[in-house]
């Protein structure tokens, strides 16, 4: 089994490699001229997501500075929009749903290390695939580490650590994240706590 095979099936393998950190060096070139684009080129920036990801849907936002280990392994679907400093540690598969908002300073990360010290001082490491289903929320500061899967219209909330699978349609808080409640018709009359939404102000929806 080479090293490739290793990072997308959960197998331990050695991260300092060679030939992959060359290969990992064209993704931090895209990365960088990405980074480098001014506001009003939006067309150069499109261009240059669509050579870095995997996949990228229409109508897909995302605001500089970007970071990811290898940019090829994220797929990313239609109406996304993530705020600035997004970093995808996606050194094996990110899925990224349809409708997906993302919060400023968001880490998705596929890839992690094993605890005892011998096999790090080793540069071992083993990658988990994140997916994140359609119409999730991810609060600005949240973290979604390896192997976790976030049902469909789910809210992350703000600074969580999302440590396990968290189901669809709720509302999710907290290090480690829990699900604090389902979200219900409540959620359909009030955008925040006790602040109603009145039909003037879906006009323009």
């Amino acid at each position: 089994m080479d090293i490739r095979e290793k990072m997308h099936n959960g197998k331990i393998y050695c991260c300092n490699d060679e030939e992959i950190l060359s290969e990992q060096m064209q993704c931090l070139e895209m990365l960088y001229d990405f980074n480098q684009t001014r506001p009003s080129e939006g067309e150069k920036r499109k261009e240059i997501l669509q050579k870095l990801f995997a996949e990228v849907g229409a109508n897909v936002h995302i605001e500089p500075p970007l970071h990811a280990n290898w940019g090829k392994f994220t797929h990313i679907g239609n109406d996304v929009y993530a705020n600035f400093n997004l970093t995808l540690v996606d050194d094996t598969d990110i899925h990224i749903g349809h409708n997906v908002l993302i919060g400023p300073n968001v880490t998705i990360d596929a890839g992690t290390h094993p605890i005892h010290p011998e096999l790090r001082r080793k540069a071992a490491q083993y990658n988990l695939p994140v997916i994140i289903e359609d119409n999730v929320w991810i609060g600005a500061g949240a973290i979604i580490l390896p192997g976790v899967r976030v049902g469909e219209n789910t809210v992350i909330g703000a600074g969580s650590v999302v440590t396990k699978d968290i189901p669809a349609n709720v509302i999710a808080v907290g290090s480690p994240c829990k699900v604090m409640r389902e979200i219900n018709d409540h959620d359909l009359n009030f955008y925040h706590k006790t602040r109603k939404i009145e039909a003037e102000d879906l006009k323009e929806f």
